[in-house]
């Protein structure tokens, strides 16, 4: 029997408790242009709780070759990304192995999208209980935890291409 890299315990998808991805568009902090989001994320309510889920899904990061807290990854220079994107009936749909996830997109979102032809993808290990699909979240409470540091260095990004027509 092999190790899991670098120690990680071997990954088990239910250790991912209950995933949410959401989508909103604003301005880039570096650049003038609306960027549309998605940010992928735990509940924390795994067996073992929010330090469960981190690690699962940090095992599940690492294994597709998403560095967390590493560099941001583009899908249009490396199209062997293991992460890809698919909008289609008003909803983003992101998949990669063990996780297809997807979610409803503002009109905002769409353009801003369109507009780069990509959007700004980032899963974090730090779980958002108060995220729950289905259940509405506040622009302030978005902020607060998609913009902490906390969220930021302990994900994945990656900057996914929209499929132009005919893919």
């Amino acid at each position: 029997m092999t190790s899991p890299p670098s120690g990680r315990l071997p990954f088990r998808a239910a250790d991912l408790g209950t995933l949410g991805v959401i989508a909103w568009s604003g301005e880039h902090p570096e650049e003038e242009q609306d960027m549309a989001f998605l940010m992928a994320y735990s509940l924390g309510d795994a067996e073992g709780g929010p330090e469960t889920t981190a690690n699962a899904v940090g095992t599940l990061l690492h294994s597709a070759g998403l560095p967390v807290g590493g560099p941001v990854l583009d899908g249009a220079q490396d199209p062997r990304l293991p992460v890809s994107l698919v909008v289609e009936g008003g909803e983003a749909v992101v998949n990669m192995t063990y996780v297809n996830a997807r979610c409803a997109v503002p009109p905002e979102w769409l353009a801003a999208a369109r507009d780069r032809g990509h959007a700004y993808f980032l899963m974090t290990t730090r779980a958002w209980p108060e995220g729950a699909p289905g259940t509405p979240v506040s622009e302030q409470s978005l902020r607060d935890f998609a913009g902490d540091e906390e969220t930021l260095t302990n994900a994945a990004h990656c900057l996914l291409p929209l499929p132009r027509p005919g893919d």
